[in-house]
């Protein structure tokens, strides 16, 4: 595999291999096996893949959280050299390739950013849009391999590439989990001891409420939720919200289904200081 850190040198890449649009997998690094599997299904479908590592600044809302994001490039080099192949390539641009100048888009989703992860995390889908753009635009992908563990983002990106690069095909690939479920997460490297023990119990959690989602209402699920995150020491829920994967409006009651949508239960918590997310489809009739 090749690293670069400019546009200039990826364009060049192109010219001189023959080959272009490459399978691309972004991310911001601290890579676990989550990451490698979007890698390896790109590798099944194209000739060539780029992967970025790139700690976005403009979608943290909360600068400390940026401050303490994990970042290990020479690991992260490490384990994609025993992936990618010889025209693959490893993009890890400096903060000044990817905005020049201040970037002051703002991109208009509807309601798509205004719930659940948009309602506790003000502007930071604004920043993902901002920095998936740019990286598209400098990348020039045939398609965009993202994991579901980050559900609500998928749903955007794909609205993003449906309205301005609609050459772009996004891929979305299964939730990479712990063998006691956690959904894999740079973060998880963050958590203390006492709270990664208890961290399967989330997707306990959420595989309790798929089996319950055809007997019960959502006010019940929702009280079903708050209460067992409740009992595990150090964890605090902040939201659980059950969504279709097109509009992702938070159901209130299951008269509010619609036929033709899937849905799944979202949760969001912190274990200690650490923030998790999660998701499972579930069926509610």
């Amino acid at each position: 595999m090749k690293v670069f850190t400019t546009a200039r040198q990826v364009a060049g890449h192109y010219e001189k291999c023959g080959c272009e649009a490459p399978g691309f997998v972004p991310t911001m690094g601290a890579l676990h096996e989550g990451h490698l599997s979007l890698v390896r299904s790109a590798i099944k479908k194209c000739p060539m893949v780029a992967v970025s590592i790139f700690v976005n600044p403009t979608q943290f809302n909360d600068p400390e959280d940026l401050k303490k994001y994990p970042r290990t490039p020479e690991e992260d080099l490490s384990m994609l050299s025993g992936v990618m192949r010889n025209d693959d390539f490893v993009f890890m641009p400096p903060p000044e390739e990817i905005y020049p100048g201040t970037d002051t888009r703002t991109f208009d989703f509807g309601t798509l950013d205004k719930v659940m992860e948009g309602l506790h995390r003000p502007g930071h889908f604004n920043g993902v849009a901002q920095v998936v753009s740019r990286l598209f635009d400098l990348i020039k992908p045939s398609s965009a391999y993202f994991g579901q563990k980050d559900f609500q983002q998928l749903t955007i990106i794909r609205n993003l590439a449906r309205r301005n690069y609609p050459g772009i095909m996004i891929v979305a690939c299964p939730i990479k989990r712990e063998l006691d479920g956690l959904a894999m997460s740079s973060r998880n490297r963050r958590l203390l001891p006492e709270h990664r023990e208890k961290g399967g119990e989330i997707f306990k959690t959420l595989k309790n409420v798929a089996r319950m989602a055809r007997k019960k209402e959502i006010d019940e699920l929702k009280t079903y939720v708050n209460k067992r995150i409740s009992t595990i020491p150090g964890f605090r829920l902040e939201y659980f919200e059950i969504a279709d994967d097109v509009s992702l409006t938070p159901l209130k009651r299951k008269s509010e289904m619609a036929d033709d949508r899937n849905y799944y239960a979202c949760i969001a918590l912190f274990a200690g200081n650490i923030r998790l997310i999660d998701n499972i489809r579930i069926s509610l009739r």
